[in-house]
């Protein structure tokens, strides 16, 4: 709607013309400053340059009213326009908001260690992400979205030994000396009972196979992960092994050229150059790769694909990361602009004002699944994208526990579930409902029908600012509209039946369509 409204004034002016929505409905749907922005052009005062462009408005389908306040110019949607808009999307269906962006998009994220199952830190970059992808793929843009499994190195080497410490302890009851740092959890005894049966006890005694149970081991807990995901409706297209790219690293490095300078016994890039605090080690004196020179092979890999963009979504501890990853991919040739990185805060959960409880099955953080079963896939996904990703998070989860109007996904659902309702117990048929028109609509029908309408807008500017969360307070502020329209209007058994009911569905549309972007299918009743 607010795009259709821009291009008619941008054939008008030739030029981009800003819109805002005014603060006071009275004024309008939109207004725009462009007088202001002209009055230096043109010699005149905003307010004569406003009078003279309201008057060029002599007849307009779109408009049924264009006012000059103060050198601003308020516009008014027709009622034609508005129905026929409506009329439009509903016809759309869930493809309402959608555009055809020609640009391919690699998206990472999630990228935990497979060395456990998922915790609630991982689950905010998991819902953001996929969030993203969603919002995204309905406005054309082609988007992959990878997971970068972090297999190499020590990590993976410990929860060998963690498992067969927890092997030797549960299973073969044997006096453990646990090390200082291991991994631990129900999970690993879980896993320690199977690889018993698939194994035998002997591997938890056998100091040579404990490489080859780390890597069954992995196997199992990307399994885990990947079911995790999958129970809050999340999917990645492709899966990437940092274990399986250090075979490419002499070519690569080779690629670097003299970006690239040998000190100390160590190989170093020259990351300063690109606004990094220091140089940084890509190899050490033994000859081994350190983990940036993963990540270098990793993001080579990624743009020998040609992809339009990248953007990688990291935990706020990874913020370091940014400069020297960055000057790596200038230092092998490509445009480091088109990397684009996104930090996701960490998650605090209370449980009745209380900190939640870490879990047994993990040891020493909360688990994702702990928190699907407390509150439900739904609200944590919506929960999780509510809030900007850079910004902390905290929550109770007995808030989402709620059947009322403190608990967003509950109030948005039910206002869906609502419109179910009230559309069943009219006489009407549907076909009779979409073919009225809005015609003499009251203020608040207006209200709720202008809002109702731009759920494209929000999208297209959750989308390209990279703040899913403006969705999440869309559906409320559109849920909050439905709930007082519903209570201070009769509906059914009035003239106006039929246009309000199908001021409903396009309400409902709406919500639909954005708890769909948000992986969240909407209720119909409750």
């Amino acid at each position: 709607m607010k795009q259709r409204v821009a291009a008619l004034l941008r054939n008008k002016f030739e030029r981009e013309v800003v819109l805002e929505k005014p603060k006071d409905r009275s004024f309008g749907h939109f207004a725009t400053p462009i007088a202001f922005s002209l009055a230096k052009e043109l010699r005149k005062s905003p307010i004569a340059i406003a009078e003279e462009i309201t008057a060029s408005f002599d007849d307009s389908e779109i408009f049924s009213a264009v006012e000059s306040v103060k050198g601003y110019i308020n516009f008014r949607l027709s009622e034609r326009f508005l129905d026929e808009y409506a009329s439009w999307a509903l016809e759309q269906d869930g493809a309402f908001g959608a555009s055809n962006k020609n640009e391919t998009i690699l998206l990472e994220f999630v990228s935990a260690n497979p060395t456990g199952p998922l915790h609630i830190g991982h689950a905010r970059g998991a819902v953001y992400g996929d969030t993203l992808r969603r919002l995204g793929r309905q406005l054309g843009y082609t988007i992959q979205a990878e997971y970068y499994v972090n297999d190499a190195g020590n990590q993976i080497d410990l929860l060998g030994l963690s498992l067969q410490l927890e092997g030797q302890h549960s299973l073969l009851h044997q006096e453990v000396v646990w090390p200082e740092k291991y991994y631990r959890g129900e999970y690993l005894n879980d896993l320690a009972q199977e690889a018993s049966r698939a194994f035998g006890n002997e591997i938890f005694t056998d100091v040579s196979r404990q490489k080859e149970l780390a890597l069954w081991a992995k196997e199992r807990v990307m399994a885990l992960i990947i079911a995790d995901l999958d129970a809050v409706n999340i999917v990645f297209d492709s899966f990437v092994s940092e274990s399986e790219l250090y075979s490419d690293w002499d070519r690569v490095l080779a690629k670097m050229g003299t970006h690239v300078y040998e000190n100390d016994g160590k190989l170093w890039i020259r990351s300063t150059e690109h606004s990094d605090e220091k140089d940084r080690v890509v190899v050490r004196e033994d000859g081994r790769p350190t983990y940036l020179a993963g990540d270098i092979v990793y993001h080579n890999q990624k743009f020998e694909q040609g992809f339009d963009h990248y953007i990688n979504i990291w935990g706020a501890d990874h913020h370091g990361y940014i400069a020297r990853v960055k000057a790596a991919v200038a230092f092998l040739g490509y445009d480091a602009s088109k990397l684009e990185v996104l930090l996701s805060q960490m998650v605090s959960l209370l449980k009745d004002g209380e900190p939640f409880k870490m879990s047994k099955r993990a040891g020493n953080v909360i688990l994702m699944r702990d928190v699907v079963e407390e509150i439900g896939a739904d609200a944590l996904r919506f929960i999780f994208a509510s809030k900007k990703c850079d910004t902390a998070l905290e929550f109770d989860v007995e808030a989402l526990k709620r059947e009322d109007s403190s608990n967003p996904i509950y109030y948005i659902n039910y206002a869906h579930a609502r419109i179910q309702t009230i559309v069943a117990k009219s006489h009407f048929t549907q076909d009779e409902i979409l073919q009225s028109t809005f015609t003499g609509l009251h203020d608040d029908a207006d209200a709720l029908l202008f809002e109702a309408l731009l759920l494209p807008e929000v999208i297209d500017d959750a989308f390209h600012s990279r703040q899913v969360q403006k969705l999440t307070d869309y559906l409320k502020s559109l849920a909050s509209r439905l709930h007082k329209f519903y209570y201070d209007h009769r509906i059914i058994g009035t003239e106006d039946e039929k246009k309000l009911l199908k001021l409903f569905l396009v309400t409902a549309l709406s919500l639909r369509t954005g708890l769909s972007l948000m992986g969240i299918t909407a209720k119909d009743s409750m």
